[in-house]
């Protein structure tokens, strides 16, 4: 379900007159309206989340936000008016905090225990601004600058202020108060050269430098496709560049090799697609990609991580390794100069392995979790996510059915326990997730075939359940909240509702409005559980949605 959160600038600016007679402001409205047109066009759109947010001190800059429905924000849309400050960074700041609001309750970032690209909420931010200097109560400002300070609970567990399935994008308008007398250019629309760019690249997206009304028309056009599923990722060349191919497919070793020349294929920022099932409409994945420390119980704290994932790359041939059932995860890449240059090589048949530096205990660029490889048609490029150093993992699995007859020997299990001193603990969550490993493929516990899964972290596996990271998490239930009306009291009624006691035993509730008001509080607790337990975020996704639109009036009557 994409969120597609406006935010329209709303200074005193926006009020000038362009060579139509109409100000920007009222381009700005007509944009947005044309953009739900075209998006219409798509049946997808029917599942889409539309917010609203101007340039207005906080709270009063959210005018639709997750509980306003389509005719609110319409409403509210046609009702903005142009009189404040440029305030773009603070704008900015209370975007991404709504975005971010029910994350951490919901587990999606799934902090300490890998990243899973089958968890997101895919968000495009659009903003409409005439691109003019920086203004605030304090003066002028020349650089962009976001508030560092967010009153969200968690939010010093990421780095940056956006997550890697939330993309933004700038129009920003430079159309003439003067009719021009020289013909329209057609082509491309440049990137807009204002404060707003560099944020944009950032976070995955870009800005559009829009000068007419149909260059408009054509950055809408282009907006409508970039709403897809997805997480951006950072690409990054590890090791000596590879060996230039031939004439005849093969490698040449007499051709130079541009190992010390930085190219732009060395490092990427570029979107996977991440595509629904065609059954559920929802993402399946099995595999996360590693985190960039090594989980231990003893840690004080959790270390921040960066938005966007740092994916190392080895070009290094490999041969593409997959066993019979084992499941693997696979995503298509954005086209960039990276899967320009795979393709260009055309060898279909090997992959280079991905890293994540400091994933492993004992290696400091990591083990492989999965490789880069050009589709057979040398179409696209698709990055497959594997279990944690899958080369070891899948030859001891091939000789366990082939060889073994899943009676493994000593020799066997020994091999098998020294893989798992290399594997990350979260991996090994909990007992339906440890036998992920053995029994998807062989559709058989562990138990049954002689296996014991040792826990090798000295203790509790989950940092979840760590006392800082549940004291961090308790901030949310509203004991502690600090200056969460600040933003929209509206907004924070899901944080007001008790966290999980990890004990309660599930209830098989399928559908939140057939539970007792006098049972919510207790049912959202189980519901919540369930989810960090098992993970099994997008099945309870629904009901935790329709319990938090309740208002907090619903629950204190009770």
């Amino acid at each position: 379900m994409p969120i597609l959160l406006f935010l329209i600038d709303t200074s005193a600016s926006m009020n000038q007159r362009t060579d139509l007679g109409t100000s920007y402001l009222d381009i700005a409205k007509g944009a947005v309206e044309l953009f739900l047109k075209l998006r219409a066009r798509d049946p997808a759109s029917r599942g889409d989340r539309y917010m609203l947010v101007t340039y207005d001190e906080p709270p009063y800059c959210i005018k639709a936000g997750w509980k306003e429905n389509h005719a609110t924000f319409m409403s509210e849309l046609k009702n903005l008016q142009a009189s404040g400050l440029t305030t773009l960074g603070q704008a900015l700041r209370s975007s991404f905090d709504l975005l971010n609001l029910n994350r951490l309750i919901s587990g999606i970032d799934n902090y300490g225990q890998g990243r899973n690209p089958f968890f997101l909420e895919p968000s495009i931010l659009i903003t409409i601004t005439d691109g003019n200097k920086l203004t605030s109560t304090a003066g002028i400002q020349e650089e962009l600058h976001l508030p560092l300070n967010s009153p969200l609970p968690g939010s010093e567990l990421t780095k940056e202020p956006f997550r890697w399935d939330q993309r933004l994008f700038a129009l920003v308008l430079r159309l003439p108060g003067l009719a021009s007398t020289e013909p329209e250019q057609l082509g491309s629309v440049p990137t807009d050269e204002s404060a707003i760019t560099q944020m944009c690249e950032v976070t995955g997206g870009r800005s559009y430098c829009v000068r007419t009304q149909r260059m408009l028309n054509q950055c809408l056009e282009s907006l409508v496709q970039k709403v897809q599923s997805g997480v951006v990722i950072n690409f990054e060349k590890t090791g000596p560049d590879p060996l230039p191919i031939g004439e005849d497919g093969f490698m040449d070793s007499s051709r130079p090799s541009s190992s010390f020349a930085a190219q732009p294929w060395h490092s990427c920022h570029k979107l996977i697609y991440v595509r629904p099932n065609s059954k559920t409409g929802v993402p399946v994945g099995h595999w996360p990609i590693p985190e960039s420390f090594w989980p231990d119980q003893n840690l004080p704290s959790l270390p921040p991580r960066t938005s966007h994932p740092i994916v190392r790359f080895s070009c290094v041939d490999c041969e593409p390794m997959v066993i019979d059932k084992l499941p693997f995860d696979k995503y298509e890449l954005e086209p960039s100069p990276l899967t320009q240059y795979i393709l260009e090589r055309k060898s279909p048949h090997t992959c280079w392995q991905v890293f994540v530096t400091s994933s492993g205990k004992y290696n400091e660029l990591g083990y492989p979790f999965g490789y880069l490889k050009a589709s057979t048609t040398l179409t696209c490029v698709n990055l497959f996510v594997m279990p944690y150093n899958y080369p070891v993992l899948l030859p001891l699995l091939d000789d366990l059915f082939k060889v073994h007859k899943l009676k493994p020997n000593l020799k066997w299990r020994q091999a098998f326990d020294n893989y798992l001193k290399t594997l990350p603990p979260y991996y090994l969550l909990t007992k339906l997730e440890s036998e992920r490993i053995l029994a998807s493929v062989g559709k058989k516990p562990p138990q049954e075939i002689g296996i014991k899964v040792k826990n090798h972290s000295g203790g509790g596996v989950s940092l979840t359940h760590s006392k800082n990271f549940r004291k961090l998490l308790k901030e949310i239930i509203g004991e502690t909240v600090p200056r969460l009306t600040e933003l929209n009291t509206k907004e924070f009624a899901g944080f007001q509702v008790g966290l999980l006691n990890k004990d309660l035993k599930p209830q098989t509730y399928r559908n939140a409005y057939d539970i007792p008001r006098r049972g919510l509080l207790d049912q959202l607790t189980r519901m919540r559980s369930n989810l960090l337990k098992t993970h099994k975020f997008i099945v309870g996704q629904d009901e935790v949605g329709k319990l938090q639109n309740l208002s907090l009036s619903d629950f204190r009557n009770q």
